[in-house]
């Protein structure tokens, strides 16, 4: 089972408020409410927060992603939509449909060992990757 934004938070020593922890758990459940594919915008984290906690300002929201986002707990995304989309920093890819936006998560073992080989084969050890595959699904 993956860590939580809160307990990646404490591992890294950010220090959580109230309302961090709100935003925190609010990151790490959007999975889970709404769907494998749910990368949220600020916007919509926001949206979310605020049915949580109305005090909570949009500008709160921003500045705690970023520092989510600078400590390494979270993953800033764009999927070419214009907009940065955040989720929990762990190994995975994406696969995104360029027609419908729909965003698929998946891990594949032969593509984590070609990367590590790639990285040696130049000379380096591998510390981070970000892939994100873009199709159109078959008819």
């Amino acid at each position: 089972m993956s860590e939580t934004i809160e307990q990646k938070c404490i591992s890294k020593g950010v220090k959580l408020t109230e309302q961090r922890r709100i935003i925190a758990r609010v990151i790490s459940d959007s999975k889970k409410k709404y769907g494998e594919s749910d990368h949220p915008d600020v916007d919509e984290l926001y949206t979310r927060v605020s049915q949580i906690d109305s005090k909570i300002s949009i500008a709160t929201v921003y500045r705690t992603v970023k520092l989510f986002e600078e400590a390494g707990i979270l993953t800033k995304h764009d999927f070419k939509s214009g907009k940065a989309r955040y989720e929990l920093n762990d190994d995975h890819n994406h696969l995104i449909d360029i027609k419908t936006g729909e965003i698929i998560e998946f891990v594949d073992e032969e593509i984590e060992e070609l990367q590590k080989k790639i990285a040696d084969k130049y000379g380096y050890n591998l510390v981070d990757h970000k892939l994100e595959l873009y199709g159109i699904k078959k008819k």
